[in-house]
């Protein structure tokens, strides 16, 4: 129960957990050999004193400097062990939290990330690992093993002179309490500089995303102003919380070494009423100038360690969210989809309710409505890339929320209106829809995507490297290499989301004689406002306020006056002639 807890507050794997137990021993076992090193100088010490005021001989030194060698070595092999295990392997935990994380988003469905910006993901994967790195390499083994150590020695102390260890002592637990007092403000603050660092990275990737546009409309002055604010309220936020900070841990400091002055007062009133002798004294001096060390480091960064909690906490969170899981297996009898019952609520806000409706397999099936009525999640649902709420979406019989999502969208090709593409060659971004395709097939695939128009005209043809997101493409070329990499894939189910909505009149001409190659034979579901995009479509299904509102061929739909389809085809034929 303990290991879990403890695992839990400061974000740490399995490995974690025992690394730290190893960082712990090693800092108790040095800190107990530097004490003993304090014992060899007593005893030598004692031996000297002796000799100066009871005439005794000289101590043979043979043994101290035998005792003083294998401490040396003891201190070499310790120290060497306490490095290795406070950071040597703290730094291997660091890059398995950052690779867990990154197996942990791949699985997470895709309705998190519409919940959590860019900025703020990584924020938690770069920004708090970072800090959480920090204390669980300088802090945690340093901290829980001085704990441990400094309980040791208060029990032998005790037993040489309970009177001298409370003078000696007494500063420690008083600093610590007055820290761990202070925990609640440096959490708080914590998490204010938290928010205020992720207001700066979205503000930064907001003004570098839509510099064109802010370019554009003459408020790059407004923009940048706006940032500046950010950017100082995090710095009066970073300020203060320091201050704060230093205010707490030098006061804990400066009572921690109180503590010498109250062992000389205490020491010297004892030796002069003849209670203790001087050697004991001087025990307790050369005790006191160790017993603080391990704190030294620990206390400066005991504070990070209670704003750790906060990044700690983003951590756990991630980890705790429910990832889509399944089985391995995806056999399905066919590839009709149907939508059973179907509902989804995203952020309490009620999306689709009661949705029935089946995708025949080698038909077109078009979902159409008003916007706001549901489509793209109809979509998204389809290939699990959200799970439903209630109801139940099959694949040839199967239900897809028992099927592991990565091995379910094998059966996929997906084809949107927003292309997302990589700052690579043209080559290797149609590659992407199939990873060990050969160059014949990438080039097949995009000649009947009718990418070769475009790419022959590149300097280097294939191996062009198309900028960040295709930056150097128009937006036909990108949909079309899009339209490519779909087509390699050859998936049997094909998702069509608004894909040709924001091309003219020629680059949409261009697109549909790609996808026609595209849909031959699949299952397809399309996207689509305009009208006449889904005029050949085999199955139109109308959804209105998240509900199947009419569903039937166009020829059908449209003879039915009174439908939603026939409304907004005429609706649309009437724009275009008043443009025209």
């Amino acid at each position: 129960m303990f290991n879990e807890k403890f695992k839990k507050k400061y974000a740490l794997t399995d490995k974690g957990l025992d690394n730290t137990k190893k960082g712990a021993f090693w800092t108790v076992i040095v800190n107990l050999i530097m004490m003993a090193g304090m014992g060899i100088l007593y005893f030598l010490m004692e031996k000297f004193i002796k000799t100066l005021t009871l005439n005794e001989k000289l101590p043979n030194i043979w043994p101290f400097v035998g005792m003083t060698v294998v401490f040396v070595v003891l201190s070499f092999i310790t120290h060497l062990e306490q490095y290795r295990t406070t950071y040597g392997l703290v730094y291997d935990e660091v890059k398995g939290t950052r690779i867990s994380l990154a197996e942990r988003m791949r699985k997470l469905p895709l309705g998190y990330f519409g919940k959590r910006d860019l900025a703020d993901l990584t924020e938690t994967i770069m920004g708090d690992v970072n800090r959480l790195e920090h204390v669980w390499s300088h802090c945690l083994g340093y901290l829980y093993g001085a704990y441990i150590s400094t309980a040791i020695i208060a029990v032998m102390l005790f037993i040489y002179d309970w009177r001298m260890a409370i003078a000696c002592l007494w500063g420690v637990p008083v600093a610590f309490i007055l820290l761990f007092k202070s925990r609640d403000i440096s959490k708080r603050n914590s998490e204010k500089l938290k928010m205020d660092a992720v207001s700066v990275s979205d503000g930064i990737q907001e003004l570098i995303e839509n510099i064109r546009e802010i370019r554009a409309v003459n408020r790059e002055e407004q923009y940048l102003n706006q940032l500046y604010k950010k950017i100082d309220r995090h710095e009066k936020t970073n300020i203060y919380g320091e201050l704060v900070t230093g205010l707490f841990v030098n006061g804990a400091s400066v009572i921690m070494r109180l503590g010498v002055a109250t062992t000389i007062l205490t020491g010297a009133s004892l030796v002069l009423s003849g209670r203790i002798d001087f050697m004991l004294m001087f025990l307790f001096l050369m005790v006191i100038t160790r017993v603080y060390a391990p704190f030294d480091q620990s206390l400066a960064l005991i504070a990070e360690m209670f704003m750790s909690q906060v990044s700690a906490n983003r951590l756990n969170e991630l980890y705790d969210t429910p990832t889509a899981e399944g089985v391995n297996e995806f056999k399905p009898q066919g590839h009709n989809i149907s939508f059973e019952n179907v509902s989804f609520a995203y952020d309490n806000h009620q999306v689709l309710n009661d949705v029935s409706f089946t995708v025949k397999e080698g038909e077109v099936t078009a979902l159409v409505g008003p916007s706001g009525s549901g489509k793209s999640t109809c979509a998204r649902l389809a290939a699990r890339l959200w799970d439903v709420s209630s109801g139940k979406i099959k694949v040839g019989g199967v239900d897809i929320s028992t099927v592991d999502p990565e091995v379910l969208l094998g059966d996929y090709s997906m084809v949107f209106q927003d292309v997302v593409l990589f700052d690579d060659t043209v080559m290797e971004n149609i590659r992407l829809g199939k990873h060990n395709a050969s160059d014949e097939e990438v080039f097949a695939a995009a000649k009947a995507a009718n990418c070769d128009e475009f790419v022959n005209k590149m300097p280097q043809g294939y191996k062009t490297h198309i900028g960040e997101n295709g930056a150097k493409l128009s937006g036909g070329e990108r949909q079309r290499i899009s339209i490519a990499r779909a087509l390699l894939k050859d998936a049997p189910i094909v998702l069509l989301d608004e894909a040709t909505a924001s091309l003219d009149v020629e680059n949409e001409s261009k697109v549909q004689e790609a996808l026609s190659h595209l849909l031959s034979g699949k299952t397809v579901l399309v996207i689509a406002h305009r009208m006449r995009t889904v005029e050949a479509a085999d199955k139109i299904i109308v959804l209105k306020d998240g509900k199947v509102a009419e569903e039937g061929t166009p020829d059908e739909l449209y003879e039915n006056k009174n439908s939603i389809f026939r409304h907004m085809t005429d609706l649309q034929a009437e724009s275009a002639a008043w443009r025209l």
